[in-house]
């Protein structure tokens, strides 16, 4: 019998029984102790709606415009690196399920499909997502994006080093895997996967090979996230002046940053703390929303810990333009594969226009901080001993 996911929580299970375990860990692992993952999480049960009543909802629009172009709902597919262990031809999956959904997807670097190829993988809007691991490799891939017609160029910014990631240290994590008794036996109690890994092959590194751009070098920097961790500010104003088109400055915590980031020109910045996966104690995307959005006069994205509808309208209250969703795609995707992605934008979908309805808000525009309740005052010290 079909297991009926109705939510992300649903799609997170299936995608467990269907993994093995080093792959799983690799999908919802975070840094250090995971408290990042917790608190992406627990982010948003912190913040209650304050819903307005007697307005007419009756024809609820979740759609945004954004740089002149049109989206079904405020939300994107965020850049995640290594799909295809997931799903052979994961990348292409989400493409096509983000096209039909209406929304942007966004290619990683370390995707295990072309900028090329993954262009040609359905009709919507693409958006590159870019690591600097050496200048002249990033200025390669900028201009192969540019013309393979990508909307977009989002710079990831927070790893000038890979968190500490122990359940990938405990596995022994790596592209492709190495063949251990312990792999082996985890293979054979999922054997679905494991059957498509033998047939596909383990995934490769896709655009570190067009264009004579490989080279083992490079190869082994993606896959432990080496970056260029001499880029700066500077590097930032050539990395403008390269890119013609909208640029996204992804991985921002602090207020000054995205507004030094505004001041150069770019087009929009995501504040997002990589899903928990760099520093265990960084505060979440979600809670410095409201503070760059009060700052700056470009759109503010954010991501990490999206699993509703809900959470993206609370982003939305505190005056973020759109939100990335990461592991809940994935989750779906692993679980089952491009159906699985269809159902996860539309769970998500359906959710945004039920709250919106729900919170007195027929449109976008009439979301903002007065449909969020006031954080509840602290108790009263106690008096005496």
């Amino acid at each position: 019998m079909a297991v009926q996911h109705v939510s992300v929580a649903d799609f997170r299970r299936s995608a467990a029984r269907r993994l093995p375990r080093f792959v799983f860990d690799y999908l919802e692992g975070g840094a250090g102790s995971e408290a990042g993952l917790k608190r992406n999480l627990d982010a948003y049960g912190d913040v209650a709606f304050l819903p307005r009543r007697l307005v007419d909802v009756s024809r609820p629009s979740p759609a945004v415009s954004l740089w002149g172009r049109s989206h079904a709902m405020p939300v994107y597919l965020s850049p995640t690196g290594l799909n295809g262990l997931l799903r052979h031809d994961g990348d292409a999956m989400l493409a096509r399920a983000a096209a039909r959904a209406g929304i942007p997807f966004a290619l990683s670097t370390a995707a295990n499909m072309s900028i090329e190829d993954a262009a040609r993988a359905g009709d919507g809007e693409k958006w590159f997502q870019l690591y600097v691991i050496q200048r002249d490799l990033a200025q390669s891939l900028v201009r192969r994006a540019l013309a393979a017609d990508y909307a977009a160029l989002i710079l990831t910014v927070d790893v000038p080093v890979n968190g500490y990631r122990e359940r990938d240290i405990r596995n022994g994590f790596s592209v492709p895997a190495k063949v251990t008794p312990r792999l082996l036996l985890d293979g054979a109690l999922r054997p679905a996967w494991s059957l498509a890994y033998l047939r596909n092959g383990a995934p490769r590194m896709r655009n570190m090979e067009a264009d004579g751009a490989m080279n083992l070098e490079a190869q082994a920097a993606l896959l432990s996230r080496r970056m260029d961790a001499g880029f700066d500010f500077e590097a930032l104003k050539w990395l403008r002046d390269l890119w013609p088109r909208p640029l996204v400055v992804k991985g921002l915590l602090r207020t000054d940053d995205a507004a030094a980031c505004a001041a150069i020109g770019v087009d929009a910045v995501v504040m997002s703390n990589h899903g928990g996966r760099q520093v265990a104690g960084a505060v979440a995307g979600f809670e410095t929303v409201a503070a760059a959005a009060a700052r700056l006069a470009i759109p503010v994205f954010f991501d990490g810990g999206i699993r509703c509808g809900e959470d993206v309208v609370k982003g939305l209250c505190l005056g973020a333009r759109m939100a990335g969703l990461g592991r809940a795609a994935l989750y779906a995707l692993a679980a089952e594969g491009e159906a699985g992605v269809d159902r996860c934008l539309s769970l998500f979908k359906d959710d945004l226009v039920r709250t919106m309805t729900l919170l007195g808000a027929p449109d976008l525009a009439a979301l903002g901080r007065d449909l969020l309740a006031p954080p509840a005052a602290p108790a009263p010290a106690a008096i005496g001993g």
